[in-house]
């Protein structure tokens, strides 16, 4: 078979020429076989090829047959009876085309993603035409989102209602469109930057960790290889050209052999054990192990699944499904896998008993009496009241809930989220007005509007007549992401009457809530002499986690310099981001040992405009009022850390008859 000519202005690093990474490159290829398995969720650290990988996946996919001039990749032998651009004849002419690999912009606009009208045609021509988007585009191909987990929530929806009807709707601007839209889900990721929500890592078929790898012999060969790409792109492609072209034929062949592919009974009960001993939820798992299991035997050229083919699907299908704590990093225990292979395995048939009487009891595997009495030696709980060693101690948190929503006060134009108001590119319109640069939203009834008194005027013959000076700007409200900082007493005071669990409780809840909402977080402590930021501003949520669920209490309470590293934090991230506005969430019982007083700091981060919420951890039957000192001296308000659960929330609403309860700032919470 003779091989493409490979131009450098076309020259994609070769699938073949990737060194290590076989979990990936195997997930990606049993999706090539079989694009029902939904596709694949990379997640990995920066700098290990990630996106290289998947940009050369295209080149190896068989080319499609499309009906010519559909702009919407309409297969000639099935049409879809609803393509905008139809209807098609099935008997129709046909073309060839190779499969697309379209990418999708974190930062597109929903325009620009589900398509909208053509407002060249719509204003010229007076006509309502449909401009597709990326989705259209990605019809019967590879649909692929670097960054995926940084992407907007209103895009995050739009690819959930696709991957999950397999056609996209279009609703908007006077235009309605409803167009298929399948194609395979491919999203890179690194979790330090926060992780994907819950809804869409199920969409995602397989998932595959990558690292680097730490041989040295193999970082050589992966350098040696890129330099040489570099160096001749064109050059380097045609080297792998045979061995790219080996791969897409044994895709081609799989594909083919896949409908012959048996499922077997035991095969089946291995497959549905092993997601129900890994607790998943609902039935996607089951579906999509199987596929993947059907698919690996087509690639290794069998007609039958065998276990490997079962334990290799899990290990790609399930890390991400089963249940775990909310900042539980996906994964599987291998011990757990082999056990629930193990126990659907079809048993043998046993062998013949032989003759005679057997042992009837007190062999080597039978429990002696009173052995269950008798305990090992060392063994058994420590000694009520033992001495701990240190006079440092590290507390567990209690278990996260929800907790009442903080805002920051105000209209925003930060980031996309979901905590506070703010003016987004996406959200409810809510008003026009005129444009101060390029218009990025047109608000198309107030442009029409502006436009209509002038039409005999402009001599209009047929077509609308529009000038720059009747456009019109939508302005749209909706939500935004913020910083939120935490500054948490880690002084000896909050280890007192084991109140330590619960702070960290709330703060692991208050940093759940966060994830949820999208924020960047940051996490400063304070305890002996000094302050420190325990996690920098960062999108990575479990991170923060992480270091709380190991932050040690003890020594004096120096608030005064949690203030003050806190406004450190801000400042610097004020720098760097002047759009995200911050939210302080200072947790302390108010008290200071160390230190000046805490007022002038208090001021400071009142003069700097942050919004701050103190949550109140003092307890016992007297209280001092000194965190709700500290909320009035920061202008911010004061929540009881036993009433910062949304559910506490609810029930102080219920049981009073005021709008609400007055804060530090007098306003109602």
């Amino acid at each position: 078979m003779a091989l493409p000519e490979v131009r450098a202005s076309d020259a994609r690093y070769p699938f073949s020429a990737v060194v290590g990474l076989d979990d990936l490159r195997l997930a990606l290829l049993v999706n090539a076989v079989d694009p029902a398995i939904g596709g694949v969720l990379v997640r990995g650290e920066k700098g290990t090829a990630k996106s290289t990988v998947v940009r050369a996946l295209a080149a190896l996919l068989p080319p499609l047959a499309v009906v010519p001039g559909c702009r919407f990749s309409c297969d000639p032998a099935a049409p879809d009876p609803a393509c905008p651009d139809g209807p098609h004849d099935p008997q129709g002419p046909a073309a060839e085309r190779p499969a697309r690999l379209v990418e999708l912009p974190v930062g597109a606009s929903e325009d620009r993603v589900v398509g909208s009208l053509d407002l060249e045609r719509a204003l010229g021509e007076g006509v309502k035409a449909f401009d597709p988007g990326l989705l259209a585009a990605a019809h019967r191909g590879v649909l692929y989102v670097d960054e995926v987990n940084l992407l907007s929530d209103h895009l995050v929806d739009l690819l959930l209602d696709a991957a999950a009807m397999g056609r996209a709707h279009v609703e908007r601007e006077g235009v309605s469109v409803t167009h298929a839209s399948r194609f395979l889900l491919v999203g890179t990721m690194n979790p330090e930057e926060g992780e994907l929500r819950p809804q869409l890592l199920d969409r995602f078929g397989l998932t595959v960790e990558v690292r680097a790898s730490r041989e040295p012999s193999e970082r050589a060969e992966v350098v040696r290889r890129r330099l040489a790409y570099d160096a001749d792109p064109a050059g380097f492609a045609a080297g792998w050209a045979a061995e790219d072209a080996a791969l897409a034929g044994r895709i081609a062949a799989a594909r083919a052999l896949l409908p012959s592919v048996v499922l077997s009974d035991a095969a089946l009960r291995q497959v549905t054990a092993v997601c129900a001993a890994f607790d998943v939820d609902g039935l996607r798992a089951d579906l999509v192990t199987a596929r993947t299991a059907i698919a690996l035997a087509a690639w290794d050229g069998r007609t039958e699944v065998l276990p490997e083919d079962v334990r290799q699907a899990a290990l790609l299908a399930l890390p991400h499904r089963r249940r775990r704590n909310p900042f539980d990093a996906p994964g599987l225990d291998s011990q757990q896998l082999d056990e629930a292979l193990e126990s659907s395995a079809p048993e043998p048939e046993p062998d013949p008993e032989p003759a005679g009487p057997g042992p009837s009891g007190g062999g080597e595997g039978a429990d002696a009496p009173g052995d269950s009495a008798t305990p090992e030696a060392g063994g058994g709980d420590p000694a009520p009241g033992s001495p701990t060693g240190s006079s440092e101690a590290v507390a567990s948190a209690a278990s996260p809930y929800a907790v009442r929503p903080l805002r920051v006060a105000g209209l925003g134009d930060g980031a996309e989220g979901r905590r506070s108001r703010a003016r987004t590119s996406n959200g409810r319109t809510v008003r026009s007005e005129l444009p101060r640069g390029p218009v990025t939203a047109l608000h198309l009834a107030a442009t029409l509007r502006a436009a209509a008194p002038h039409q005999q005027r402009r001599g209009r013959d047929g077509a609308l007549v529009v000038r720059r000076q009747d456009l019109r700007q939508a302005v749209r409200e909706g939500r935004e992401s913020n910083l939120v900082v935490f500054c948490v007493d880690a002084s000896g005071s909050m280890a007192a009457r084991q109140r330590m669990s619960a702070v960290k409780g709330a703060v692991l809840s208050l940093l759940l809530d966060a994830y949820q909402r999208r924020d960047k977080v940051a996490v400063v402590t304070f305890r002996g002499a000094a302050a420190e930021t325990a996690l920098p501003a960062t999108w990575s949520v479990e991170a923060g986690a992480a270091r709380l669920q190991a932050l040690p209490t003890g020594g004096r309470t120096p608030l005064t310099a949690g203030l003050l590293q806190a406004e450190q934090v801000l400042r610097l991230e004020r720098v760097r981001d002047p759009r995200r506005r911050p939210l302080l969430v200072v947790v302390t019982d108010g008290r200071h040992t160390s230190g000046e007083a805490p007022e002038r700091a208090a001021a400071l981060l009142q003069a700097r405009g942050v919004t701050s919420v103190v949550v109140d951890c003092e307890s016992g039957p007297v209280r001092l009022g000194l965190a709700a000192q500290l909320a009035a001296g920061l202008g911010g308000d004061c929540v009881r850390l036993e009433e910062l659960a949304a559910e506490s929330l609810a029930a102080l609403v219920r049981e009073t008859t005021l709008p609400g309860r007055t804060t530090a700032k007098g306003r109602a919470a």
